[in-house]
């Protein structure tokens, strides 16, 4: 959470962007968060524009909502003053020990048409893979791509869990004829934009 002089204070020592996720639809919020509301997301969300950064905001899927509670989250996403620039869609990584351990795992297809929603209702925003990444097939990657989905995060870890190798990631960009267009380094999380040379649907 940030308030407003510290948004302020961060922009001038020279931030472009600041990550702060929604999380979930409004209406499930309740359910995964207890320490704060979503009117504070919201808030610092506005401070964050105002202070002339960029925003990375998106939420993750897969922690028990309904479809609708996804759509709710795009909904939430897009209704924002002004679109994200980055909209991370993260798939939930179960933790052993947590309290989202056992929840169902998402349809892999339901995965993809949440991608191809948020790149409708967001056509300029780069809508990245995100969290879960590691777990999903060469497939799965593909067809978010062809959904909508043209940027990932990039490099040895995102956060707390892993990315696939480098190198698995640059193989997949060949077989599908993608092409970075940028790599840029952000503290220690490096994501890559893509552009797909045949598609326009993944075209950023």
């Amino acid at each position: 959470m940030l308030k407003e002089q510290q948004a302020i204070d961060l922009r001038a020592a020279g931030l472009d962007y600041y990550n702060h996720n929604l999380d979930t639809a409004p209406d499930f919020y309740g359910e995964i968060i207890h320490t704060r509301e979503y009117q504070d997301r919201l808030d610092t969300l506005e401070h964050v524009r105002d202070a002339g950064m960029k925003t990375c905001c998106g939420g993750i899927v897969g922690m028990g909502e309904s479809r609708g509670q996804r759509a709710g989250l795009l909904q939430a996403l897009a209704n924002l003053p002004a679109h994200p620039d980055s909209v991370p869609i993260n798939r939930l990584v179960q933790v052993e020990g947590t309290p989202l351990a056992g929840t169902a795992l998402l349809d892999p297809f339901e995965f993809v048409r949440t991608i191809a929603v948020a790149r409708l209702m967001m056509p300029a925003a780069m809508v990245r893979l995100s969290a879960g990444r590691a777990e999903m097939s060469e497939e799965l990657q593909a067809m978010c791509f062809l959904a909508g989905a043209n940027s990932i995060f990039y490099g040895e870890k995102l956060l707390t869990t892993g990315n696939p190798d480098v190198e698995a990631d640059q193989a997949l960009f060949a077989r599908l004829g993608l092409r970075p267009m940028a790599i840029v380094q952000e503290s220690n999380t490096v994501h890559a934009d893509i552009v797909e040379t045949a598609n326009p649907a993944c075209a950023a």
